[in-house]
Order: structure tokens, then C-alpha cells, then sequence
């Protein structure tokens, strides 16, 4: 017991000073199993700017993230990838930085930590890789985790980055960078992650990756679909590459 509260009290000491300047994205569709679980865990590591984007949900999603009070958002239209963008584009989102984490339950909030140190230490944007030195997954098929070997080859070859991961959500973005990056995202799915940070290269901006552990999602079905969101992504790629020098470095 006193081993476990000396654990919390570390947690909340490496995030005071940033409750009031980290707004925490949650895309969601019906999570209403899990979303509770998420939503708590941030609050008890200090986090209070919560913003949940909901894609319709037909289950108790909305009224369990307002049961909780957080600011949700309700999405225009479908995808992860059109949440994300309608989040990025709305006055809720003011954070001078921004985390972006699923509502499933496969992402440790604990990990947040890093991604705002990484913040700290001078890169524009963070992302979660589950292949770095301890990393790893537990929810990787190996179709997946093929394909997502191919992207990573195909992007760091093109574009001459040493990424490890590209389809994985969990990211940070400091608010100048994420200004910059919004206007030209275009994802509306799970592509969104892959697209990003291609345009983050494009854009000139620092990013830097972390090892993070993909768990299992605690209830229910992932929405991915593993072939037609890997053409999607795969679709993405090409067309970054055709297009690739409509987007002018930042100065």
C-alpha cells in the first residue's frame, strides 16, 4: 500500500504545472465500457482538460464522459480520422499542448509522462512506437504487424525518416506545431496517424518517438479493419509521395 501511494504521488508531481496547459483528446464510438475506466485515470494523474469527440455513438458513450465532466464534441461526420480533425479545428482544444490517446482502454495514461517530457525537451511532436526497446504489444495480429513494417519501410525510405511506428494513436503535439499541421491534414480514418506524421516531415517540424506498450483493449471489438484500413494507408502514402512538395517547409 505505501509502495503504491509513493507510485501516485510521483505521477502527480511529474504533472503538476501542466493540468491547465495539456488538453487530452479521446476519439470515440461506442466505448461506453471502457471510456470511464480512461476518463478516471487521467483525472487521477492530474489531467483536468479532457475533451471526448464522439462519432454517434448508439450506446451510453456521451452520457458516461458527461457523467464525468468532460467537454464532448460531437462529430460532424465519421472516422477517427474526421474526429481528429474536428477536435484540432475546435476553441475547446486550447491546450499549449495536446495528447491524443484512444478510449479503448490499450493506452497507459501513465505513459502520457513521457510524451510531455518529450514535449519539454524540445520536439514539436511525439508519437508512441510499440517497436522501440521496451515497447511492445499486445494486440498486434501478425498480418498487422507486417503491414505496419511495410509503411514504416515505405515512409522512412521515401521521405528519409527513421520512424519505427505509424499506425499507432497515441501522440502529442505542442500547440505552434499542431497549427501548423492542421490546415493540411485530409485523413478521414485510421490513416490519420500515417498522415500526420508524413506532413510533419514535410513541414519540417521535430518529432520524436517513445516506447509505448499497446495492451489489450478492455472490452468489446476493435473498429479497425486490418486489409481496408492498410489499403487506406497504403493509398495515403502514394498520394503524400505524388504530392510531395506541395507543402513549404516551416520556416
Amino acid at each position: 500500500m505505501g509502495e503504491a501511494a509513493s507510485s501516485n504521488s510521483l505521477w502527480r508531481t511529474r504533472v503538476e504545472g501542466f493540468q491547465n496547459s495539456v488538453t487530452v483528446i479521446i476519439p470515440t464510438l461506442n466505448e461506453e465500457k471502457s471510456i470511464a475506466t480512461v476518463i478516471l485515470e487521467l483525472k487521477h494523474l492530474g489531467f483536468s482538460n479532457i475533451v471526448v469527440i464522439d462519432g454517434n455513438s448508439e450506446d451510453d458513450t456521451v452520457d458516461v464522459a458527461e457523467r464525468l465532466g468532460v467537454n464532448v464534441i460531437h462529430q460532424n461526420g465519421s472516422g477517427k480520422g474526421d474526429a481528429m480533425r474536428q477536435a484540432f479545428g475546435d476553441t475547446e482544444v486550447n491546450g499549449e499542448v495536446i495528447l491524443v490517446m484512444d478510449a479503448d482502454g490499450s493506452m497507459n495514461p501513465k505513459e502520457a509522462f513521457s510524451f510531455l517530457e518529450a514535449i519539454q525537451n524540445g520536439v514539436d511532436c511525439v508519437k508512441g512506437s510499440r517497436f522501440l526497446p521496451g515497447a511492445g504489444s499486445e494486440d498486434l495480429t501478425l498480418f498487422r504487424r507486417i503491414g505496419s513494417s511495410f509503411f514504416v519501410f515505405l515512409v522512412n525510405t521515401l521521405w528519409s525518416t527513421r520512424y519505427t511506428d505509424l499506425c499507432y494513436g497515441f501522440a502529442a503535439f505542442k500547440r505552434r506545431a499542431l497549427e501548423k499541421l492542421y490546415p493540411h491534414l485530409e485523413s478521414k480514418n485510421f490513416e490519420i496517424e500515417t498522415e500526420i506524421f508524413i506532413k510533419a516531415k514535410k513541414l519540417g517540424l521535430k518529432v520524436g518517438e517513445i516506447p509505448s506498450v499497446e495492451l489489450r483493449r478492455t472490452h468489446g471489438k476493435s473498429n479497425l479493419k486490418a486489409l481496408k484500413d492498410g489499403l487506406r494507408i497504403l493509398k495515403t502514402i502514394v498520394q503524400e509521395f505524388v504530392q510531395n512538395n506541395n507543402i513549404p517547409p516551416v520556416v
